[in-house]
């Protein structure tokens, strides 16, 4: 299993994000993800750079390959200029960039006051977003006028020499078909056997599968779940509320129904490698080719060098 770092673009400055690149490249990890955020889940978390300008400054400070996760290119900003972005990201890195998009969170996406749809229309949307970047990647003149979007006389000229790849969240049945369908590879966050069956089955065939999960390094187990639930306790909310909550209060409000116990079971906390070796193996059970581990606090060279040590020699 490739065994990747994330890097959390709504909890740490953009010098931290280059500094984290920089040590996940030295402790031996393979690849990077970068969430695309316009807020923070909660205020404690803190920062929120523009993911664009970040990937060219990695680009530049580490060759580990990128993907976004996940960019929502239909509300916030229109996947015309998303296509662009992703074509200048994959010319800065050499084409070791690849493209995960999602419907997207009303956190992100309802900052110009914009109705935020149903799900089943965001996936639309998703679709016509997909059809256009793809189009505009070719190279040529592009107009287009559809359900969500309109495109006139618009062309890319910077360009790598090959597409940028999708990669497609989906968490439901419906998500999954459309990402099984659309995607060069499929997203997801939790170790989701299921949801990797559907996408194969549904056409995804043995196209890529990525995930990711977060980390708390810390001296001990309790003191790793102190961080994780005073930085990310919005991890502990369920359902869709991800999805339709508007703000940081908002889900500072959600996460107070939410407990350190249960933050525990979604991350991984404390200084034991056994822990992060468990929960690799459930990814690599349910089926999945990549997994990206997150930090979270202060203590990520710690976990950078638990990692050289410890896990990744044992999965090279």
């Amino acid at each position: 299993m490739r065994i990747g770092y994330f890097l959390s673009s709504e909890e740490y400055s953009p010098a931290e994000l280059i500094e984290q690149a920089k040590g996940a490249e030295r402790a031996g990890f393979s690849a990077l993800w970068i969430s695309d955020h316009y807020h923070p889940w909660v205020d404690a978390q803190g920062q929120s750079a523009f993911v664009w300008s970040s990937i060219g400054a990695l680009s530049q400070a580490c060759s580990l390959p990128i993907t976004t996760a996940v960019t929502c290119p239909t509300v916030r900003i229109h996947p015309a200029v998303i296509a662009q972005a992703a074509a200048t990201s994959a010319v800065f890195t050499g084409g070791k960039f690849r493209l995960g998009v999602g419907t997207g969170e009303a956190l992100n996406e309802h900052i110009f006051g914009d109705a935020w749809p149903e799900a089943d229309v965001r996936l639309e949307m998703l679709e016509e977003a997909v059809e256009i970047m793809r189009e505009l990647w070719k190279g040529g003149n592009v107009s287009y006028r559809g359900k969500h979007y309109t495109v006139e006389n618009a062309r890319i000229y910077t360009l790598p020499e090959k597409p940028v790849e999708i990669l497609v969240s989906g968490f439901g049945p419906k998500a999954i078909e459309v990402a099984a369908r659309i995607g060069e590879g499929y997203i997801h966050v939790s170790p989701d056997g299921d949801a990797v069956k559907q996408f194969r089955s549904a056409g995804g065939g043995d196209r890529v599968c990525q995930a990711g999960f977060k980390a708390a390094y810390a001296a001990s187990e309790e003191e790793g779940a102190r961080i994780a639930y005073e930085k990310w306790p919005n991890a502990g909310v369920p359902g869709e509320l991800s999805q339709v909550l508007p703000s940081p209060k908002h889900f500072e409000q959600a996460s107070q129904l939410v407990t350190q116990d249960m933050i525990k079971e979604s991350f991984v906390c404390g200084n034991d490698p056994q822990a992060h070796l468990d929960m690799i193996d459930q990814y690599a059970k349910a089926g999945f080719d990549e997994v990206y581990v997150a930090n979270t606090g202060p203590h990520y060279q710690g976990l950078f060098d638990l990692y050289a040590e410890h896990i990744l020699p044992k999965h090279a």
